[in-house]
C-alpha cells in the first residue's frame, strides 16, 4: 500500500469463479480461497500458478472464512455448519450439518474472547432475522431472533465484543443505526431461541434526503462510519463515507465519492479501504475522545473548516497535491503514504498564524520568476528536519513538474537532479516526474530514478526502456550519463570502440559444443551475435543497467514488454546475453562496478523478454542466429553443471570424513573419484 506498488496477481482457470473473499492464514502466512462453492484452494506469495496449489474438495457450500491473527482459520458454511481449517483438512469429504433451515446468511464475523474465537452470523427467513453465536472450541451454539421494526428492516450488521458481552449494530432501512447487545453464555446445551430487544443508537435521516447504506463499521466506542448513497428526489444518488458520534447523534465528518464504490468498507489500523471507482483508496484517520465540543465542531483549535481532526479527505483529491498542506499536520496519502495523521489539537497550537504553510506558500509561488520560485524552494528544503519535510520535498518537485507542464520552455534539469540525488524520494511522492523527464528525453535523471525509487509502475519502467533503446548512440555522446555500473566490465578505446578480450567461460568451450546446434551459421553472422563483444555504447548499457536493477512484477510487466518492436527486443536481448557471458567468466557469477545487474536479473529479463516476443523472433531471420547461439551457451551451462553435481556427492563425503578423523593424526590418501 505504501508503496503502490503490486506484488502479486493469481487467477482462476477460465470457467472457475472465487465464491468468497480470500483470506490470509496468520499463523502459516499462507493464502486461502474458495472457487465454485466448494473447492478450496491453499498457497504461498511465492506460488505462481494458482492452478498447482494445494486444492480440497468439500462436501458443503462455504459461504465465508474468517482468519483470526491469534487462532486458526474459521470456514463458515452455507447450512450454518462451521469447522476450523486443520480439522476440515483432516477430511475435507467429511459431513457438514444444516444449523439453519430454509434460512439465508446475511453477515457474518468473527472474534477473539480471550483465547477463545467467536463466530457471530445472523439469517434471514421470511423477513424475520436471527443471530446464531458459535464457539468452535466449546461446541457451543446459540440462537436468537432479532425483534421485528415496523416498516424497516436491516440492511448491514457489525459487531464487537466487550467483557463477555456481544455488541450487535444493525442499520436499518429507515436511516436508523439499532443497538442489540447478546451475553456471551458460558454453558453448552443449546436452549430456547430467546427473542433479542434492541434500542435506538443513532438517526441519521438528513431532511429532503434518504441514505442507502451499504457498508457499517465501527471505529470505537464513540464513533461509527457509514458508506452508502444520498438519494434525493429528481437527481442522482450521490455515495459518500461519512463517520458518525453516536454517543452525542452528530455527523462528524462526510465526504462524497464522485466515482462511485462498490459498496464495501474495511477499517485496518485507522485506515480506511474503499474502492472509488477503479482504484483502491486508503483514508487515514483519528478518533479523538468523544466530547460535546468536538462533537458539535466548536473546539478551540478548529479554525480550518476545510480539514477534518477525523478524516484526511486529501487522498480523494484531483487537485494538485499543495492544495492537501493546508496546515502541516494533514499529509495526503498521495504525498506520503507512511505519514501518519496526528491530531490537530496537538500541533495547531505550534502553528503560528503569520507563519505560511507549505501549501499556501507553493500556491503564492504558483506565477512567480524562475528565480524567485526556485529561491524559495531551496529555502524551504533547507529547513530542520521534521516528520512532514520527506513529503514537502515530494511537493516541491509536484510544484516544478506543474511549472514544466505549464511552460514548455522550463525545465529545471540541474535543480531536479540535486533533489532525487541528494533527498530520499519515491515515485509515489512526485507522480509526474518522470512523465516529464521523459517528455523532456532527460536520459539522465530518467537514469537517477530508476536507481534510487522503490516504487516505479511498470508501466513507466516499460516507457523508459523503450526510450533507452530507441535513443540513437550519437545523440548519447552529448549526454551526461553515470557509467559507474558498466565501466569496470566494458573498456572503451579512445575512438569508442569496445576492446574485445579473450573470454574463458565456466564450462563452455566453442570447439567442444560445436555440434550442439544443428543450425549452421555462417561466421558473419556468429560474430555479430556471439556475447563476446557489447552490442551497446557505454552510455545505452549504462542506462539499460539502470532498467535491468529497478523492481517489478512480472505479471504487469509483460503485457507492456509484448508491445517493444521487435528490433529494439533483438537489440535488449543481445545485451542480456551479452551480460550473461560477462557474468560467466567469474566463478562468483557477479559483474564489477557499482549498482550492476546480478545474474539473477539478467536471467529474470531475458525470460520476460523471450516470452513477451518468442514467436516473433522465431519468425525473424536477424535473432534465429542470436537465439541458436544463446540455446548452445545455455546448454553448455547445464552440461558444466551436471558435471559438478556428479562429484557433489564424493566431495559431501569427503568433508564428512575430515569431521571423523583426529586432528592430531597426519596421514596421506588418495581417494579415487569414479
Amino acid at each position: 500500500i505504501s508503496d503502490q506498488k503490486p506484488l502479486g496477481c493469481w487467477s482462476v482457470k477460465h470457467g472457475q469463479i472465487l465464491t468468497c473473499p480470500v483470506v490470509c492464514n496468520f499463523e502459516t502466512h499462507e493464502y486461502i480461497a474458495v472457487h465454485d462453492d466448494k473447492v478450496l484452494r491453499i498457497w504461498k506469495n511465492e506460488d505462481i500458478n494458482l492452478d498447482k496449489a494445494f486444492k480440497a474438495t468439500l462436501s458443503a457450500d462455504v459461504y465465508r472464512i474468517h482468519s483470526l491473527p491469534d487462532a486458526g482459520p474459521l470456514v463458515l458454511f452455507r447450512g450454518g455448519g462451521v469447522r476450523t481449517l486443520d480439522v476440515l483438512l483432516e477430511a475435507p469429504q467429511q459431513e457438514i450439518e444444516n444449523v439453519i433451515s430454509d434460512e439465508v446468511i446475511r453477515w457474518s464475523g468473527a472474534f477473539m474472547e480471550g483465547q477463545q474465537p467467536v463466530l457471530i452470523f445472523t439469517t434471514e427467513k421470511d423477513e424475520d432475522f436471527f443471530v446464531y453465536v458459535h464457539k468452535p472450541k466449546l461446541s457451543s451454539l446459540h440462537k436468537y431472533k432479532l425483534e421485528q421494526q415496523e416498516s424497516s428492516k436491516p440492511l448491514c450488521f457489525t459487531a464487537h465484543i466487550t467483557n463477555q458481552t456481544v455488541t450487535l449494530l444493525c442499520l436499518y432501512s429507515n436511516d436508523s443505526v439499532y443497538q442489540v447487545l447478546i451475553p456471551l453464555q458460558q454453558d453448552t446445551e443449546e436452549e430456547k431461541e430467546e427473542i433479542l430487544s434492541k434500542s435506538l443508537l443513532l438517526n441519521f435521516s438528513v431532511p429532503g434526503t434518504v441514505l442507502k447504506a451499504t457498508s457499517l463499521v465501527i471505529l470505537d466506542k464513540d464513533h461509527v462510519a457509514v458508506l452508502g448513497s444520498l438519494a434525493v428526489p429528481e437527481k442522482e444518488p450521490r455515495e459518500c463515507l461519512s463517520i458518525w458520534n453516536t454517543k452525542f447523534q452528530t455527523l462528524q465528518t462526510s465526504k462524497e465519492l464522485p466515482l462511485g464504490t462498490s459498496g464495501q468498507l474495511w477499517c485496518y489500523e485507522e485506515k480506511f479501504f474503499l474502492i472509488h471507482g477503479k482504484v483502491l483508496t486508503v483514508i487515514m484517520y483519528k478518533c479523538e475522545t468523544s466530547s460535546l465540543a468536538a462533537a458539535v465542531g466548536k473546539l478551540k483549535d478548529s479554525q480550518n473548516p476545510d480539514v477534518s481532526s477525523f478524516v484526511n479527505w486529501n487522498t480523494l483529491e484531483d487537485e494538485e497535491l499543495v492544495v492537501s498542506f493546508q496546515s502541516q499536520e494533514c499529509v495526503a496519502l498521495k504525498a506520503e503514504p507512511k505519514m501518519n495523521l496526528r491530531s490537530r489539537r496537538s500541533t495547531v497550537a505550534e502553528v503560528q498564524p503569520e507563519t505560511l504553510s507549505v501549501g499556501q506558500l507553493l500556491l503564492n509561488l504558483k506565477d512567480a520568476s524562475t528565480y524567485v520560485l526556485e529561491t524559495k524552494l531551496r529555502q524551504l528544503m533547507s529547513k530542520a528536519p521534521t516528520p512532514d519535510l520527506q513529503a514537502t520535498i515530494g511537493c516541491v518537485v509536484t510544484a516544478l513538474t506543474d511549472r514544466c507542464k505549464r511552460n514548455p520552455k522550463y525545465y529545471p534539469q540541474n535543480f531536479l537532479l540535486e533533489i532525487v540525488e541528494t533527498r530520499d524520494l519515491s515515485y509515489s511522492l512526485c507522480p509526474d516526474l518522470m512523465a516529464v523527464a521523459l517528455e523532456k528525453k532527460d536520459m539522465h535523471l530518467l537514469q537517477i530514478c530508476l536507481e534510487r525509487f522503490p516504487d516505479i509502475p511498470e508501466e513507466i519502467t516499460y516507457a523508459c526502456l523503450k526510450a533507452f533503446l530507441s535513443i540513437s548512440e550519437a545523440h548519447l555522446q552529448n549526454i551526461d550519463v553515470d557509467l559507474d555500473s558498466v565501466i569496470c566490465y566494458i573498456d572503451v578505446e579512445f575512438d569508442n570502440k569496445e576492446v574485445k578480450t579473450e573470454i574463458v567461460e565456466n564450462g563452455f568451450s566453442a570447439e567442444m559444443d560445436q555440434d550442439m546446434c544443428d543450425t549452421k551459421i555462417p561466421k558473419e553472422a556468429q560474430s555479430r551475435s556471439d556475447g563476446d563483444s557489447c552490442p551497446v555504447g557505454l552510455q545505452k548499457a549504462a542506462l539499460l543497467n539502470a532498467v535491468i536493477h529497478s523492481a517489478y512484477t512480472e505479471t504487469f510487466l509483460l503485457p507492456h514488454l509484448k508491445n517493444l518492436p521487435a528490433q529494439q527486443a533483438i537489440l535488449f536481448l543481445r545485451y542480456l546475453y551479452y551480460l550473461y557471458v560477462k557474468c560467466s567468466e567469474k566463478v562468483n557469477t557477479t559483474l564489477p562496478g557499482t549498482r550492476s545487474p546480478t545474474v539473477n536479473q539478467i536471467m529474470d529479463w531475458m525470460c520476460l523478454l523471450l516470452d513477451a516476443h518468442f514467436t516473433v523472433m522465431v519468425m525473424l531471420p536477424e535473432a534465429k542466429e542470436l537465439l541458436s547461439s544463446l540455446h548452445k551457451f545455455v546448454r553448455a551451462q547445464v552440461r558444466f553443471y551436471s558435471e559438478l553435481n556428479k562429484i557433489e556427492g564424493s566431495l559431501w563425503e569427503l568433508q564428512r570424513l575430515n569431521h571423523l578423523r583426529e586432528s592430531q593424526t597426519y596421514s596421506i590418501e588418495v581417494l579415487e573419484i569414479i
